[in-house]
């Protein structure tokens, strides 16, 4: 065998490996869901079988009328005919009122199962570190929590209830027609020999169409909302028109998928008429010519014929079925992947408390790659003293947002440690670490709700008076008061109703709320205008005084506030000094800051 045919078996192995893992794994998050609802799901299936029992009964009974109970009515005899009626007339009420409640418990069911996968997706989401949400796009999470779990939703309300009903209520007209006469339902047997054929032609079809259909939809989600998020790079470029190409594109995959689904259909639904009424009409002929013999009641007759009929009625439902459970085991397969999906950055096993930090950070041994082979920060050594503010200077990729990263714990170290007053990173309790480093970066997200609310994020706890000593130091007081209502005033998704320096000073405001004892400002300044950035520079002043700090900034007018500063090349830590020192030197920061003097002539 050749080598490529010998790789592609290996591919071929590992596919089918991958393929079993992944259903594996969607079982288990299934099985997961569901261990919870097991009482609910017995008396729910206690309830479709009984239900079913009673639906099938019906053609029983008017056997036993039209045979016993005609004959009966003949000689004055209405016993027989009148328990007819009565029979026919309770399994319909029992049928119908354990049709209420196995639809009103799968409802429950369902209810707590998505309540329970949405609330998992969430909150596992907001667990998965730092790592995850920079490759794993903004439309793919909304894919997830949006058409994926609608997909769930379908099955569980519908579809399983579908299936289990349609499956009781076929065998037990096919045994019931079997025990009231064995001819017809032999008829009813060799009729499910071409039944299967076409039912395995559509299932084998179907599935890789279904997944596509996920697959297309996802990508309609993932465009728009990512040109929606965009807005203003989609209009400030002038991309409308080739997002409508694309998405228009997208569409017509869809559309395209879509139709060969219904073409399936087309085909599938009619095959299954012609099926069902075959074996109807070979029940008639053949049942007609017993009924002349004398063999064969017209009773008997009549009610295997609705048993024939009635078998392929609830086909349709499992074909529809059938779509719902590939859109959903698609994604419950995608839900399921990112559920198993394990933080970068776990917490620790042992945490070690940390009540008061002093803000001394080390770094010891120190080398991050964020893909292997790919080392973006070398081996070095650094240490912070506590109190100390730190400007990091470089060129754009010199590494320094990584470092500050590494700071606030959002990625760990490929290699070495990390640590604060002498306790690793890593080892520290997250609620402590969280408390003690705070980080400001140059996208000043803002929630919806009150700019009040935004700042105490800082600081759930703190009082009205607290929020706006906070704001007032960062110097965003007075815009604040000139908004609308003030404190109270709406900021709207992503702060629409403030400028994007606004943003960046209420974000200030909620980092100096929280009080921390380090305090990263990565190119936080980056949005502010002249005059807003020299108000930032004396809050920053009088707050730094007391905490270390790590700003990041191109602006060289921002490190003039810093105690010391560190030039980065290429990952590496290349000057190391205070600003007058290395101003008054030959080294890259004096050139830096001879071109940012020279730019203000």
């Amino acid at each position: 065998m050749s080598v490529t045919g010998v790789q592609g078996e290996e591919r071929n192995d590992y596919s089918k490996a991958e393929s079993r893992h992944i259903r594996a794994r969607s079982r288990r998050l299934l099985g997961s869901l569901l261990r919870p609802q097991q009482g609910k799901l017995w008396l729910t299936a206690a309830a479709v079988v009984v239900s079913s029992a009673a639906q099938v009964a019906g053609p029983v009974i008017i056997a036993y009328g039209i045979d016993q109970g005609i004959p009966a009515l003949m000689e004055q005899d209405w016993m027989p005919a009148a328990f007819a009626g009565l029979a026919y007339l309770l399994t319909g009420l029992v049928g119908a009122f354990l049709i209420s409640v196995y639809i009103r418990m799968s409802a429950r069911i369902s209810q707590a199962v998505l309540i329970d996968l949405r609330t998992r997706v969430f909150l596992h989401t907001q667990k998965l570190s730092l790592e995850f949400h920079e490759s794993y796009t903004s439309g793919r999470i909304i894919s997830r929590q949006t058409s994926d779990l609608d997909a769930i939703r379908e099955l569980m309300d519908e579809g399983l209830t579908m299936l289990v009903r349609g499956l009781m209520y076929m065998v037990f007209t096919a045994i019931a027609l079997l025990l009231l006469d064995w001819q017809s339902g032999l008829v009813l047997l060799v009729a499910l020999i071409p039944l299967g054929i076409l039912t395995r032609w559509f299932q084998v079809r179907s599935q890789a169409l279904f997944r596509r259909s996920r697959v297309a939809s996802a990508k309609l989600i993932v465009q728009f909302v990512e040109t929606m998020t965009g807005i203003r790079a989609v209009q400030a470029f002038r991309k409308e028109r080739r997002n409508e190409q694309e998405f228009g594109g997208l569409v017509e995959d869809y559309r395209d998928v879509n139709a060969k689904v219904l073409g399936l259909f087309a085909v599938f639904n009619p095959g299954l008429a012609l099926i069902g009424n075959a074996a109807v009409a070979v029940t008639i002929v053949l049942g007609g010519f017993r009924v002349i013999d004398g063999t064969l009641g017209v009773g008997v007759l009549l009610a295997a014929v609705l048993f024939t009929k009635r078998f392929f009625d609830p086909m349709e439902d499992l074909a529809m079925f059938y779509n719902g459970y590939q859109s959903a085991s698609s994604a419950l397969e995608k839900i399921s992947g990112v559920l198993e999906e394990e933080p970068s950055v776990p917490d620790p096993a042992k945490p070690v408390d940390l009540w008061n930090a002093e803000g001394r950070v080390r770094f010891d041994g120190v080398e991050f790659a964020y893909t292997q082979g790919r080392v973006i920060l070398p081996r070095f050594d650094l240490d912070v003293p506590a109190g100390q503010t730190i400007a990091l200077v470089g060129s754009t990729g010199a590494g320094k947002s990584t470092l500050a990263k590494l700071i606030a714990r959002f990625y760990d170290p490929s290699e070495g440690v990390v640590s604060l007053d002498g306790v690793a990173l890593s080892d520290l309790h997250p609620k402590d670490l969280r408390r003690a480093i705070v980080m400001v970066t140059q996208e000043a997200y803002l929630f919806s709700g009150s700019v009040a609310d935004n700042i105490a994020l800082g600081k759930p706890d703190a009082s009205f008076d607290e929020i706006v000593r906070a704001a007032q130091a960062v110097g965003a007081h007075e815009f604040i008061e000139g908004l609308p209502n003030g404190y109270d005033t709406d900021v709207n998704k992503r702060g629409g109703r403030v400028s994007a320096g606004q943003r960046q000073l209420i974000s200030f405001a909620r980092a100096f709320l929280a009080n921390p004892a380090v305090l990263i400002l990565d190119e936080a300044t980056s949005s502010l205008d002249i005059p807003s950035e020299r108000l930032v520079q004396e809050g920053l002043t009088k707050l730094l005084a007391d905490r270390t700090a790590v700003i990041i900034a191109h602006r060289l007018s921002t490190v003039a506030i810093a105690d010391r500063v560190l030039v980065m090349e290429h990952g590496r830590i290349v000057e190391d000094g205070a600003p007058a020192e290395l101003i008054g030197g030959t080294g890259r920061f004096a050139a830096l800051h001879a071109a940012w003097r020279d730019s203000l002539v």
